[in-house]
């Protein structure tokens, strides 16, 4: 018999990597440290369209009440893309101490994960299992989900855009929103097309990875905010441009932040985007407000 999605098979606590905490210490107020510090964090296994998918849970120390959520899509490829307790703590535990029940996903094929990478493909799905996940957890309001991805799981969470209206709030980083227009030389091209069905057509495997070709069918109560690094040497910054326009003339709610000269990962602004995506989902998703006005207006 095969289990439903998100059925939650293990989970075990995991201690917080003391490293991450010393640096933490020291650039945190000491109200947001001592969150930080309390976060719980469980490695995870989950069903996820019949393969046992690893993952991760993250926990603000009291979670008794219901709490808003948020699902975090790493990037990478491989096994040295996977995410281990040190980058899910950096990543899913800091959205963990904003007050977020966060969940992760693996995807298929990678850190013990059943399956194989597709990148892009039904991994899509793995990650929006987790949604299935958060709806068997007691302390978890599923009217209150947003979603934060990184490159590659930028990409796949822009598909994930496309099927469902649960997430109040989205935001992308460095995410390849535009592979249909990219160098079949360039990096991310030649990455994308390693994991390719054998045979498939990759122009047209290009194109399901690219939202600017199709931002119209993106979910529009999903305020999205795009983020980007002008030095991005793995993923050309055009890509969060495209996307813009695109979503611009879709009339799609969203932000567009270019960081000048910052690199795929934000290195140097996280302090900066942090802070944008903190007070993007907090809006959007605790705090459940409006949506922006689109298109033209004012004088």
């Amino acid at each position: 018999m095969i289990l439903p999605n998100g059925t939650l098979l293990e989970s075990q606590l995991l201690p917080n990597p003391h490293n991450l905490l010393s640096i933490a210490k020291r650039s945190m107020s000491a109200e947001d440290y001592a969150r930080y510090e309390s976060v719980q964090m469980y490695s995870i296994t989950y069903m996820s369209n019949g393969l046992k998918i690893k993952g991760y849970l993250a926990l603000p120390a009291t979670h008794e009440a219901k709490l808003p959520c948020l699902v975090f899509n790493r990037g990478g490829t491989g096994e040295r893309g996977a995410l281990t307790p040190l980058s899910a703590f950096a990543y899913a535990g800091l959205y963990a101490s904003w007050g977020y029940v966060v969940v992760a996903s693996n995807y298929r094929g990678t850190a013990g994960s059943e399956g194989g990478e597709e990148w892009g493909g039904s991994d899509s799905d793995d990650a929006m299992n987790t949604v299935e996940l958060l709806r068997l957890l007691p302390y978890a309001d599923t009217e209150r989900i947003g979603i934060i991805a990184g490159s590659r799981g930028g990409m796949m969470a822009l598909q994930m855009l496309t099927k469902t209206d649960i997430f109040k709030a989205a935001v992308t980083v460095g995410a390849p929103t535009a592979l249909h227009h990219s160098p079949k030389n360039s990096y991310i091209y030649k990455t994308f097309a390693k994991y390719i069905p054998a045979g498939a057509n990759p122009d047209e495997e290009a194109l399901k990875r690219s939202a600017a070709a199709w931002a119209n069918e993106l979910c529009k109560t999903t305020p999205l905010l795009v983020l980007h690094g002008t030095g991005d040497r793995r993923i050309d910054p055009d890509h969060a441009f495209q996307l813009g326009m695109a979503l611009q003339q879709s009339l799609h709610p969203y932000k567009l932040i270019m960081y000048e000269n910052a690199d795929h990962i934000l290195a140097g602004r996280r302090e900066e985007s942090n802070a944008e995506i903190r007070q993007w989902v907090d809006l959007y998703v605790k705090d459940r407000a409006p949506l922006p006005k689109v298109g033209a207006h004012g004088a």
